[in-house]
């Protein structure tokens, strides 16, 4: 992806590493990056906090409120990625919606800090909180992605942000209250469908990012960013940790799901194209 003479966003938080102790990930007494995984597969089929099995040695155990990340070139990275997403859906809300686009903060931190929706840290990965209207990012997440499952590649890591960035815009479109709502009311197996839809449109809405930056793309973008889809599908995963899929459990969408919306956001442009929830089959 060609960033180069890109703007940075200005609604970046940097949360450094800071003075004072605390343990990393793979750290000297800590679990080791396979006993990492193994934990953060528990919370990402459970969606509960691990951060509790994480903090034996493994995780940061404080928050940091430095400027300064431990990896300064993915911060420049996202910084410039967030400007992208800003300028795209700045172009498409007055354009598709009707009315002005309010961006995202993006806080990138190192290690482990506080949201209003709780605590963010690797066992999380990236998410965006509702309750401030920021998306949460550990840079270390890119290099799991690549090493851990194989969706390297900068389009990949942009294609990240730009999915957390189309939960916000689900935010403001009122999609994600809605959602949220009628999952209060539903069975636990109803509420992972309505959840693997609301992820599967954020997907979609990626797409159109996508679309729209094409200009900025090099050979081989377009297929990082699927790749990167089919990589954190629900069923890969579980596979991955060793599992048969379990459909009923899926919270995010299969791999060949998240990359067709993805693919179907990227062909039509169109944010009314990405309307799972009326969509029959996904």
């Amino acid at each position: 992806m060609r960033l180069r003479g890109i703007r940075r966003s200005s609604n970046v938080e940097r949360r450094g590493r800071g003075g004072g102790g605390g343990r990393r990930v793979g750290g000297k007494g800590g679990l080791g990056i396979v006993g990492v995984l193994a934990v953060l597969a528990i919370g990402y089929f459970t969606g509960i906090d691990v951060s509790p099995l994480l903090q034996g040695g493994s995780v940061q155990t404080e928050q940091r409120s430095t400027a300064q990340v431990e990896n300064p070139e993915m911060a420049d990275f996202s910084a410039r990625v967030l400007a992208t997403t800003e300028d795209v859906w700045g172009k498409i809300f007055p354009e598709q919606v009707g009315r002005p686009y309010t961006p995202p903060t993006l806080v990138i931190f190192d290690g482990v800090t506080r949201s209003p929706c709780g605590n963010a840290n690797g066992a999380t990965g990236p998410f965006y909180c509702p309750a401030d209207g920021k998306a949460y990012l550990d840079t270390e997440f890119f290099t799991a992605l690549d090493r851990q499952m194989g969706a390297g590649g900068d389009f990949a890591a942009a294609y990240v942000i730009a999915h957390e960035v189309a939960h916000h815009v689900q935010n403001e479109l009122g999609i994600l209250s809605q959602v949220y709502a009628a999952r209060q009311s539903s069975s636990q197996v109803e509420a992972n469908r309505l959840t693997v839809r609301l992820e599967l449109m954020a997907d979609c809405l990626s797409g159109i990012w996508a679309a729209n930056v094409q200009g900025l793309m090099e050979r081989g973008d377009l297929e990082e960013a699927l790749n990167a889809a089919r990589k954190i599908g629900d069923d890969h995963l579980q596979r991955q940790a060793g599992r048969v899929p379990q459909p009923h459990t899926f919270t995010h969408g299969t791999s060949e799901q998240r990359a067709s919306w993805f693919q179907r956001g990227f062909d039509s442009g169109q944010v009314r194209s990405c309307d799972t929830f009326a969509a029959a089959q996904l």
